[in-house]
């Protein structure tokens, strides 16, 4: 990992247990209707090349294999990459490394998914993510970006709450400074205070269209959640964008 990037938020925060904590009760059966879905939309040839970027722990990553296809997974915390490891097999691998960086290997598709995208201070390093995705796949390989829908997350925004998992007590503050939406995660545990912030651009449908203009991405399609269904801006719950 970079020096520089010891700082950021999502590398101290993705990479601590709490993150998974936190999100442990994550609709899993959601996650796999959307990949049914997505791989049957694309087509995608047996035993494809996917990349699964950033993957966590690996729960696409490990379910794409087992529909048949030759998964990769990346992401920038050590500590995810080692836990997901322990399902690779000769079709299913992980790796360490930043979104940033193009791939030795060409994947017939890419999948960024679960609002994975928006992250740096730089709105540059967007704009090169989107180019190392592009020269990462293969001449007829898709790209696929899972982003919330800003319009209606911000519509529907909760200021506080406090979330209790596995007995911890996640005091949680959501609001929207410069454009960005911002979350300030507090908690103790095991008498120690933790104090973690999650911040991701406020991306709309607009700015992924000059974004992907300006790095010379074409842009497929759209969808409003994991039925594929149409994108309504005031409606959906996803912003989900196939492009090449």
């Amino acid at each position: 990992m970079p020096q520089e990037e010891q700082c950021t938020w999502y590398a101290s925060w993705f990479d601590t247990p709490y993150y998974h904590i936190l999100y442990k009760d994550r609709d899993y059966e959601e996650a796999q209707l959307f990949m049914d879905n997505l791989t049957a939309y694309l087509n995608l040839p047996d035993e494809a090349r996917i990349l699964d970027l950033p993957c966590g722990k690996g729960r696409h990553s490990i379910y794409l294999n087992k529909l048949g296809y030759d998964v990769t997974g990346a992401d920038l915390s050590e500590n995810s990459i080692r836990e997901a490891s322990k399902y690779a097999n000769d079709t299913l691998h992980f790796v360490v490394q930043d979104m940033r960086e193009p791939f030795p290997t060409q994947y017939d598709a890419i999948f960024n998914l679960f609002t994975s995208f928006g992250y740096f201070e730089d709105d540059a390093d967007n704009i090169v993510t989107l180019k190392a995705i592009s020269q990462s796949l293969t001449e007829y390989g898709f790209a696929v970006i899972d982003f919330m829908n800003v319009h209606k997350v911000i519509e529907n925004l909760v200021p506080q709450e406090v979330k209790t998992v596995d007995g911890i007590d996640f005091h949680i503050h959501r609001s929207v400074v410069d454009n960005h939406i911002i979350k300030d995660i507090k908690f103790t545990d095991k008498g120690k205070d933790f104090h973690f912030t999650e911040k991701v651009k406020a991306l709309t449908l607009a700015d992924f269209e000059q974004m992907m203009e300006e790095a010379g991405i074409y842009l497929l399609e759209t969808f409003g959640d994991y039925r594929l269904r149409k994108f309504y801006k005031n409606e959906s719950d996803r912003l989900i964008m196939i492009f090449k």
